[in-house]
């Protein structure tokens, strides 16, 4: 489960995870040591990381995009929304 860590999560059902004997690992993304130098090679155009984008579309297609992506239909494994379209 890498991540960000946001703090303290309520309703996590805990008890689904110990019936069914699940192990749950995490881990701290390492953001601040690598957004700088990765956002430099995209400025820079030495990197491209839009092929991981699948779908795009406004505010008002989350439903669908969401649909899309939580059932990888049409290779959905990354949406984009924009506000405003």
């Amino acid at each position: 489960m890498p991540g960000v860590y946001v703090g303290f999560v309520d309703k996590f059902p805990m008890g689904t995870l110990m019936n069914r004997a699940l192990t749950m690992t995490g881990g701290q993304t390492h953001t601040h040591r690598y957004l700088e130098p990765l956002l430099k090679l995209v400025v820079e155009g030495k990197s491209d990381p839009s092929f991981v984008i699948a779908h795009m579309g406004g505010l008002e297609d989350g439903p669908d995009l969401y649909k899309k992506f939580h059932g990888h239909h049409d290779n959905c494994i990354k949406c984009v929304m924009k506000p405003h379209g």
